[in-house]
This record gives structure tokens, sequence and C-alpha cells, in this order.
């Protein structure tokens, strides 16, 4: 029998994290009868005087939100992270070994209207957005070792809030899964003399195979190691290293590609399509600001949970838990049916 990618299982490597992806496209095929997600529509009212994120709101510590005409950012009232903590008792034994954790916490509001989404967005303002990030990147990354920009939005992400923002935390450590890239990125530069992205975006380039979108400073894939059913990277073309290096020419060109891939899900499933992304690029702070970067390429990583429909999600539970991260269809069918949506006009355009 000859092996087709389509039908039948096979396993995939992630080369930037060392793990391998169980594909299973023959499952696409089996009848669903699991939990269904109420569809995502955007039907929020433009103001909502009960949203803590809208402009005049009051929050719930009893701040009142100002009157904002833009991107707002304000230091999160329920952070994760705190800067004014004692470190935690150290000690010899292996296998309970703690270590400590500061960090800054930020939440920003992407517009002052709740009924706006990026893909709703004009470019212009996508790229306030875009602008406000770097703002924000520069001012935490001379004291951080690791800024991390990222966006739940739905409810099926985890999203407690519908108002559009995004939050960002700073680490005073590496957490793990920019760890292992950046070990796995200086492994790969040091055999090949090239970053591993560099000549990831070579390779995709010449077999056309999971572009999404492609442009002169960006390429958009469902990446060839793809967990999440219509997962993509962003990824510069420019071997940009972190987000603070975009020229104006790129961050314009970076507002287009963002609307471009969020109207494109969007209109997949005529839905508010929900996903977790973030941006990677290389670490920052003190302590790396004489460290070579050679091996680093800028990224954005979107993990959205949707498989069949608007209402039928991926869940990462089970063998996924437990053994290794499973998908259905390939990344080649996801890259596809993206690459064939209309990226230029909203399905809720008029």
């Amino acid at each position: 029998m000859q092996f087709v990618a389509t039908e039948h299982q096979h396993r995939r490597l992630n080369p930037l994290t060392g793990q391998w992806v169980l594909v299973c496209p023959h499952r696409m095929l089996r009848p669903w009868s699991g939990q269904e997600e109420a569809a995502q529509k955007n039907e929020l009212p433009e103001f909502d005087p009960n949203n803590p994120l809208c402009p005049g709101v009051k929050r719930p510590n009893g701040i009142q939100t100002p009157a904002y005409t833009s991107t707002y950012v304000f230091d999160n009232d329920f952070p994760a992270l705190l800067e004014e903590v004692p470190s935690p008792p150290t000690g010899d034994d292996p296998l309970f070994q703690t270590a400590p954790a500061r960090g800054t916490c930020r939440v920003m509001c992407f517009h002052p209207k709740s009924n706006l989404t990026l893909p709703t967005m004009s470019l212009t303002e996508i790229g306030v957005v875009i602008n406000e990030w770097i703002n924000q990147f520069n001012e935490l990354s001379t004291k951080y070792v690791w800024v991390q920009i990222f966006e739940n939005k739905g409810a099926a992400m985890g999203c407690s809030n519908p108002h559009p923002h995004c939050q960002i935390w700073a680490c005073s450590f590496l957490p793990t899964e920019p760890q292992v890239k950046h070990e796995r990125l200086r492994s790969y530069y040091i055999t090949n003399e090239r970053p591993l992205l560099s000549d990831y975006v070579e390779r995709e380039v010449e077999r056309r195979e999971r572009i999404v979108i492609e442009h002169k400073d960006w390429l958009v894939v469902v990446p060839y190691w793809a967990a999440w059913p219509f997962e993509t990277m962003i990824i510069s073309r420019n071997n940009n290293k972190r987000i603070n290096d975009l020229t104006k020419e790129q961050r314009e060109s970076l507002a287009w590609t963002i609307k471009q891939l969020t109207t494109k899900y969007d209109n997949l499933f005529q839905c508010s399509f929900p996903y977790s992304m973030g941006w990677h690029g290389a670490p920052t702070g003190a302590e790396n600001a004489n460290s070579s970067t050679a091996h680093w390429t800028l990224h954005g990583i979107y993990y959205p949970p949707l498989l069949r429909s608007a209402t039928i999600r991926k869940f990462m539970v089970g063998f996924e838990l437990l053994a290794m991260a499973q998908r259905d269809l390939t990344a080649e069918q996801a890259a596809q049916r993206l690459r064939e949506v209309d990226g230029d006009r909203h399905y809720l355009t008029k």
C-alpha cells in the first residue's frame, strides 16, 4: 500500500521544540456527537456601561478606566506576576526545586469600541495596536528577560472579557516554551550557520503547500508540524529578531498581514473566530544585551481551536495530554482552506 498523507496516520517533528505531532487525517470521517460550542458572533454593543474595559467605566477594584480614544494600557488589576515579592527558599533536593519569579502584567485595550476586533478594524487602527505593542516592548525589555505579548480571543479560548484587548506579561525568567525554542534555534544555527526559521521560510516558498498569505516582509503558513487544526505562523522574511526591530514599512505590512489572516479566520466559518496568539523573538534584559541573536527570527503564532465548524472545536485532552499532540486534518488541507478564503472582505461587511 502506498502512503498518502491525507489518508494515513503519521508523525511530524516540530524542530522548534523537538516534539512530535501525530497526524490522523482519517479521523475527519468519523461522526461527531461531542460537545458543540455556541457560535461566536460579534454582536456586542459599541459601548457597554458594565464592561470595565470600556472608556469611563469603573473597574472592580474601584479605579475608573479613563475616556480613552485609541489604545489604552494599564497594569493588570489581578496580575499573575508581581515585582515586590519575597524569593522562595532554595534547597538541595532535586525533587523539590523552586526559583524566584517576578514580573509585570499589563492589559492593552485595542480600541475604545467593544464591537470591533482586529479583522474589523482599519489598517490604521491595527497599525496603532502594533506601535503600542512596540512601545510596551521597548519599555519592558530593558528590565525583563522575556516580554510575552499575547491575545486570547473568544470564550472558547478562556477570554473573560469580550472587549478587544491583549495582555503583556514581562518575566524575570525565560519561560518554558521560549527557553526550549532558544536552545533548539541556537543548536540549529551552530550546525547550519543559518537561522532555522529563515531556512524554513525558503523551503515553504519552494514547496508552496502550506502557504496561507505571502508578502515580501511576512510569510503566513500552517506549520508542517501544526497541532491545532488551523494553527498558523507569521514569520518575518527580513530576519527581524524582535518586534521592536520592525521598520515603519514592516509595521504597515504587518498590519495588512494581520488583517488578512484574521479576516480569513472569521470568514472560514462565518463567526468571530477564537484563538490564542502571541509573539516570540530573542530574549531581552541586561543579561541578554550582549548575547548573539543570530539564531532567532521574529514570529507570531496563532492557535485557534475550531475544527469542523463554528460550533465544533478541537479538545487537547486524553491522548494529547497523556501522550503527544494529535491533529486530524493535515497542515496542507488546513492551509488550502485558509488560502482559498477571502481575506479582503469580512463576511459582516455590507
